[in-house]
């Protein structure tokens, strides 16, 4: 049944709308990295001072050069660290247009939802940016101690945040922040198996940016059917 609503979300992948939350969260997520890059350059070139001169080099600010670079580095790295989690919980900010297409195009006969207040999106998109991320960084102890179980930790733990997140979203739209709990309740072990199938594209460059538009179309499908 799982694979059947995660059919069901491939198959609708050239939706316009779930197109459009796609190319916004990738959007957002590179203008959001570009952004603090440039105001941590910009802080770097406003409080350095003195420099030096290398033969067949030239000339260098000591520490603003060194920084500089140093700090291209760490963002490159942060970068490829930070990158899905970042789009993830940008993208959330959007998930209830793919919701709402996935329910245009599977159960047309719904009476329409107001959209949820962007005081209540933005709040849970931070918050679940922050649990993904915290939990990921903690996460990496594991990783060290236990190396040859890396990747099932990475799946379960993800799988259980990322399934836990889209139903939620899923759920909410119809029923309610508290109604969408006691849901989620009662259908965890459907609801963290299909987390973690969502998981496993993380780990693969380019397909992990379609995780949140694949997560939330499958979760409100496997909504449907539980609820």
């Amino acid at each position: 049944m799982i694979l059947t609503d995660f059919g069901k979300a491939l198959a609708q992948l050239s939706d316009p709308r779930f197109r459009r939350v796609l190319g916004l969260g990738i959007a957002l997520t590179f203008a959001l990295l570009v952004g603090v890059y440039a105001l941590v350059l910009w802080l770097i070139n406003a409080s350095t001072v003195g420099g030096i001169e290398i033969p067949g080099v030239g000339p260098i600010d000591t520490v603003g050069d060194l920084l500089g670079l140093g700090s291209l580095v760490l963002m490159l790295v942060l970068s490829a660290f930070l990158m899905v989690p970042v789009a993830s919980a940008i993208t959330s900010l959007f998930l209830d247009d793919v919701a709402q297409a996935v329910e245009d195009a599977h159960y047309p006969d719904l009476a329409p939802v107001p959209r949820l207040p962007w005081s209540d999106v933005i709040r849970d998109t931070v918050n679940f940016l922050g649990v993904l991320i915290g939990a990921n960084l903690l996460a990496l102890i594991a990783y060290v101690l236990f190396p040859f179980a890396a990747l099932p930790i990475f799946y379960a733990l993800n799988g259980y945040l990322l399934g836990r997140e889209y139903f939620q979203i899923a759920a909410m739209r119809r029923e309610g922040r508290d109604g969408a709990k006691a849901l989620r309740r009662r259908n965890q072990l459907e609801i963290w198996v299909a987390g973690c199938l969502m998981a496993v594209p993380l780990t693969v460059p380019i397909l992990n940016l379609f995780v949140p538009i694949l997560g939330a179309a499958t979760f409100t499908h496997l909504y449907h059917r539980v609820s």
